[in-house]
């Protein structure tokens, strides 16, 4: 039997694999090997491929819904879901999503998260403020991922303006563990990309967990990444790369037939990266 809470789960599976990786599914069909490109079910196929490679080394599974979305696959998205279900039940997953609106249509996009694809958790827009979020904050059970400080590099653009004396992802990190997380279910998505921003938002939080993008091919440092990250207890995050374990058996002319393991190969390096710098 796996814990239904989001927290207690993720836990569990961190636990059972030594491990704080996150493979993010965001599948490119035109990366795929020649094997699946004809296939209407190529999505799901090459997925069910990762999962299978992959679900005894993480700690979460992190499908994108653009990926799935752009190609009208929606279908495929859920029952990859489905599949992670059935292939590694105690393997949380993380629906990245990054929705934000007022409250009326928030509660359609809690609903899609948690009732139509039932993730575990969801990434969402802190923009709108305390209504946008509160519907998805009703699902005590749930991980409501708030973006804080993002990977890309135009996150200084917004997140670093200073509003009286603390820039504005400063105050979307106090606010959120302060206010908002009082179901002890909210993350924070902080980019492996700015380690000095890791070490400043762990400072003003405390033991909350942070999904820590941009490792892999966004460049991201992972051992400056964790030692900057990390709790006391050498937790706290939810490390995903997903092009950098996705496509790590890309040649010249894209993937050959090995690419899971290859993908394979890539999530054990990136978990014993992490691990070293933990310990």
């Amino acid at each position: 039997m796996t814990e239904s809470n989001f927290a207690a789960r993720l836990a569990r599976a961190m636990h059972d694999h030594d491990s704080l990786v996150c493979v993010g599914l965001d599948p490119e069909p035109e990366k795929f090997p020649p094997a699946f490109r004809n296939s209407p079910r190529a999505i799901f196929e090459f997925n069910r491929a990762i999962v299978d490679a992959t679900a005894d080394l993480v700690c979460a599974f992190k499908p994108q819904i653009a990926h799935y979305a752009a190609l009208a696959a929606e279908d495929q998205l859920a029952d990859t879901i489905a599949y992670i279900r059935e292939r590694a039940p105690g393997v949380p997953v993380i629906l990245d999503s990054k929705r934000g609106d007022i409250g009326s249509t928030a509660e359609k996009y809690a609903h899609e998260a948690f009732g139509r694809y039932g993730a575990d958790a969801v990434t969402i827009n802190p923009y709108l403020g305390f209504d946008s979020a509160e519907p998805f904050l009703k699902y005590a059970d749930k991980g409501i991922v708030v973006l804080c400080r993002t990977s890309n590099k135009g996150a200084r653009e917004f997140q670093d303006l200073e509003v009286d004396g603390r820039k504005l992802y400063q105050i979307v990190a106090e606010h959120v563990a302060q206010k908002w997380n009082a179901n002890g279910n909210c993350l924070l998505v902080v980019g492996a990309t700015y380690p000095a921003e890791l070490a400043d938002i762990r400072a003003r939080t405390g033991e909350m967990t942070f999904l820590v993008p941009g490792v892999g091919a966004q460049g991201g440092d992972v051992n400056l990444a964790v030692r900057s990250g990390m709790t006391k207890s050498g937790g706290g995050l939810v490390i995903n790369s997903s092009r950098g374990i996705l496509y790590a058996g890309a040649g010249p002319s894209g993937l050959s037939d090995t690419f899971a393991a290859a993908a394979r190969h890539a999530t054990l390096e990136l978990r014993a990266a992490i691990n070293a710098a933990r310990r």
